[in-house]
């Protein structure tokens, strides 16, 4: 096992290129679905429904994956330039996938001026995803990085309940609701802060700190501003309103 995982070191733009086909394949997959009676003759709610489901599936696999790499080599916490295991490498080849994949869905689907900022979101993740995938340094981070993926998946729920109609004050959503700002607070602003306070504290040895350390002021403004438009649709404002441009909530 531990071999061919190795392997996947020294081929990485075939994995790579792998994954990107498997989460398209997943997504024709989702499209067969049954689905909500509310995204009926809805072309926006229906395409936003496949790309939230798509992207449940990637939060599913790389949030446990991402914790398990981190349990079965403790050192990567410490040590987020340097240390990795195949294992670990494999999931950012298989994340950088997902990300290129979903990149390429907005674009070519149509949304890409109401998602804009997820676009640059995935263009900061690919970017620095890549750069550990063809120099196999900071794979550790990414590796961290990828704990916001727990949180993405009750945030993924959330928007899924709301396509469905499930109204805000069930059971159901309320639970989601409050797990969701949980590890909001726990997995996504605690990764992404460790990862600054990481190359802050150690910036005048990393290789291009100056790149990472941007891309991570970048990525933590737009979690603040997400975090914010949260709290006040879930906790503070009875209703949302939209003005303007349709936008996902978050990623």
């Amino acid at each position: 096992m531990e071999g061919w995982l190795s392997d996947v070191q020294k081929w990485p733009a075939l994995y790579l290129g792998c994954s990107v086909l498997a989460f398209r394949l997943i997504h024709r997959l989702l499209k067969t679905l049954p689905r909500p009676r509310t995204l009926d003759n809805n072309s926006w709610k229906s395409w936003r429904w496949e790309n939230l489901s798509v992207s449940l599936v990637h939060s599913l696999l790389s949030g446990a994956w991402a914790v398990f790499c981190v349990l079965q080599y403790p050192l990567m916490v410490h040590d987020l330039h340097s240390s990795f295991t195949p294992l670990a490498y494999l999931l950012v080849v298989i994340s950088t996938g997902y990300f290129i994949q979903d990149a390429g869905d907005i674009i070519f689907s149509g949304h890409a001026r109401e998602s804009w900022e997820f676009l640059i979101h995935h263009v900061l993740v690919i970017s620095t995803f890549m750069y550990a995938l063809i120099t196999s340094v900071y794979v550790a981070g990414a590796v961290i990085a990828l704990f916001v993926e727990v949180n993405s998946v009750f945030l993924h729920l959330r928007l899924l309940l709301k396509l469905a109609g499930v109204p805000r004050d069930s059971l159901l959503y309320t639970v989601n609701k409050l797990i969701n700002v949980a590890t909001y607070i726990s997995f996504r602003l605690g990764a992404q802060f460790y990862l600054s306070w990481y190359i802050i504290y150690n910036y005048s040895w990393l290789d291009h700190a100056l790149f990472f350390l941007v891309c991570m002021m970048l990525m933590n403004i737009m979690i603040l501003v997400y975090f914010y438009r949260l709290l006040r649709t879930d906790f503070f404002t009875p209703r949302s309103h939209q003005n303007g441009v349709r936008k996902f909530a978050n990623d």
